[in-house]
């Protein structure tokens, strides 16, 4: 069906005038004099900044499986509302992505109930038990971008040298969250202060970054296109920074959540900071904001995890890791930039062409290309709270706190997937 839509009177980032005809899900006009034509959809966009829509690389649909926490219709929904307009299906799924059916099954219902585009990430080992490896490249035929192990670590080293060779061999992308299950035990929380104070159990940071280290060794070694999923150490990025000067192929994310609170957000037994990896120190804090200021960290993801209100209504140890954030990223890295703290250009890259790119999807306005956009007040403020986001999981990481940003409209290739009511 055609799908014509006209923007009018908006503004980029830089405060350029910018307006907008879009046919047929491709942006046919563009520029700072007013463009003609008429439209089905005609939006006056007079004190909103017209921004490329975001590319999420670590996103929690709970479907198939887990609907009572969420499913792709609800959470993608909730991606629209927060200016997405690609997010990548992690693999944690029940049952596991790891067979071209449950990935077709994936994408034929993303097709017909998602707001946005899905990506499916596969499964690298069978079940995520990072054991025996998955069909990568009977996955990669049905539609899989790139393949994780979830929040799992490999059994050995042995493995993973063998699931990086044989990425390498079929020009895959592995996605890996860099963790030492050894090193890491039964913790929830960083081995620091706040823990020690509570009687946490702790996950020292030598459990990220001794299995960074050995990711970029084997990656060195392979040749394989790596990339590092929620970083959360200072010496995780300075490996990283280091691994590129030697021409390692690799990039790396970090989680929103990681750049706004620190171990200290645990102090009342909150379980909804309950996250993996755990938050944690300020000083952490501060070189992770750095790495994405600098471009050494690639992406902002959101690693949304909507649960049920049972997941996170247990002592701290027992309850479920994640937070609901997808609708609340581009708002919390906003606070970010009005302190000081990361360049406006920074945190756009970082949800447009730095996910981008590790996927090999498209995250820019310019004629003839894709009409996948948002449009922000950025001056405007909300609350997010259990009755006004779109997730299933209400487990919001600022409730009662005043956002910056407020939505106004989303469009995925030319449609309208979001308006402000």
């Amino acid at each position: 069906m055609s799908t014509s839509l006209r923007i009018d009177n908006a503004r980029l980032a830089d405060g350029t005038a910018i307006n907008l005809l879009a046919r047929d899900g491709l942006i046919q006009a563009m520029g700072a004099e007013p463009v003609t034509g008429s439209a089905e959809t005609v939006i006056d966009a007079s004190g909103l900044t017209l921004l490329p829509g975001f590319v999420d690389l670590c996103c929690n649909l709970r479907e198939p499986g887990n609907g009572q926490k969420g499913n792709i219709a609800s959470e993608t929904r909730a991606a629209a509302r927060g200016g997405f307009t690609t997010v990548c299906a992690s693999p944690d799924t029940s049952p596991v992505n790891d067979s071209g059916a449950v990935t077709n099954l994936i994408r034929d219902v993303a097709r017909s109930s998602a707001a946005i585009r899905v990506l499916p990430v596969g499964a690298a080992t069978r079940g995520l038990a990072g054991e025996l490896l998955s069909d990568m490249v009977g996955l990669s035929n049905a539609g899989c971008v790139a393949f994780s192990n979830g929040t799992r670590a490999m059994a050995n080293a042995r493995i993973l040298r063998r699931c990086m060779a044989y990425a390498r061999t079929f020009d895959l992308t592995l996605m890996l969250q860099p963790l030492n299950d050894a090193l890491a035990a039964d913790g929830y929380a960083h081995d620091g202060k706040v823990a020690a104070h509570l009687g946490l159990l702790g996950v020292p940071e030598v459990a990220e970054t001794a299995s960074v280290m050995e990711m970029l060794l084997l990656a060195e070694e392979t040749g394989v296109r790596l990339h590092l999923g929620q970083l959360s150490c200072a010496r995780s990025v300075e490996m990283v920074a280091d691994a590129r000067q030697r021409g390692v192929s690799v990039t790396a994310d970090v989680a929103m959540h990681q750049l706004v609170f620190t171990e200290e957000a645990l102090s009342g037994f909150d379980s909804r900071y309950h996250v993996l990896p755990p938050l944690r120190t300020e000083a952490d804090r501060k070189a992770l904001l750095k790495g994405v200021e600098a471009g050494v960290i690639d992406a902002i993801v959101s690693q949304h995890q909507p649960h049920d209100s049972a997941a996170k209504q247990a002592p701290l140890g027992v309850t479920e890791p994640g937070m609901s954030t997808i609708e609340s990223v581009f708002s919390m890295g906003l606070g970010l930039v009005q302190q000081g703290e990361l360049s406006l250009a920074a945190l756009l890259r970082a949800l447009t062409a730095g996910p981008a790119g590790v996927v090999g999807a498209v995250s820019e306005l310019k004629q003839g290309g894709e009409a996948s956009l948002s449009l922000w007040d950025l001056e405007g403020q909300w609350h997010a709270t259990p009755g006004n986001i779109q997730s299933r999981g209400a487990h919001v990481p600022v409730p009662g706190r005043p956002l910056s940003g407020v939505p106004h409209w989303t469009v995925a290739e030319g449609r309208v997937v979001y308006r402000l009511d």
